[in-house]
């Protein structure tokens, strides 16, 4: 009886799966609880399994901040090319900082531009879009007083977030604060000026991958972004 070997050694092997590549984002954050809790929270919640998010643990003013950016980046990018691999780099990177009062503010913006990073900066701190959430804008407000309108809103909060409690509501906050984004805009006021966020702008990037998908399709402000 013929053997049947050579049969199974002509059988083509069966291929790997394809999987799309992640997009990778850099997230380099000011503060060490708030914004990464936010951040995280969000990613795990949408389980968007095709963005990978670095949050470093590193910490500094907003020049030091962007310096690292600098560095990590630049680190992705030498892996990719020794590994000749272009996945290994970084996609998108973000500085997330409040403008506050700090004085090399102007310097790490225009650094932050120079290497073709995104900003995403609030006015008078990262609490002004968490409140986004809840209310239309503040108006000019000190960070203290931000904190105590969201403690209101939030029960317990202190300088702990849980995204859950801010999931629902976040289509309201992205149309919020790109409202208050146009109207500085519309009215030629100074960039970044009290109160303001863009967080918006790196919410639309993370939600890019599953914009398709409920309950995005109505959410006019985040079609807007996708579409510029």
């Amino acid at each position: 009886m013929p053997s049947n070997r050579r049969d199974r050694d002509k059988r083509t092997s069966r291929r790997t799966p394809f999987r799309e590549p992640k997009r990778r984002l850099l997230v380099v954050c000011e503060g060490k609880n708030t914004e990464p809790q936010y951040i995280n929270g969000l990613a795990l919640y949408y389980r968007n399994t095709i963005l990978e998010i670095t949050i470093p643990l590193e910490r500094g003013d907003p020049k030091k901040l962007v310096e690292l950016a600098k560095k990590n980046t630049e680190d992705a990018t030498l892996s990719a090319r020794r590994n000749k691999d272009d996945n290994l780099k970084y996609d998108e990177t973000w500085c997330v900082y409040d403008k506050d009062d700090h004085e090399r503010f102007d310097d790490a913006c225009r650094m932050a531009r120079d290497n073709g990073f995104r900003l995403a900066i609030s006015n008078p701190s990262f609490e002004v879009w968490l409140l986004l959430h809840f209310r239309e804008s503040p108006g000019m407000q000190h960070r203290d007083r931000v904190k105590e309108m969201l403690a209101k809103e939030v029960s317990g909060y202190d300088k702990k977030v849980d995204f859950r409690m801010y999931a629902e509501r976040l289509s309201e906050a992205g149309a919020r604060a790109k409202r208050i984004h146009d109207a500085a805009l519309r009215d030629g006021e100074k960039e970044f000026n009290n109160p303001y966020t863009s967080m918006f702008y790196l919410v639309g990037s993370m939600l890019r991958e599953i914009k398709e998908k409920e309950p995005f399709g109505n959410w006019v402000w985040l079609q807007q972004l996708l579409a510029e």
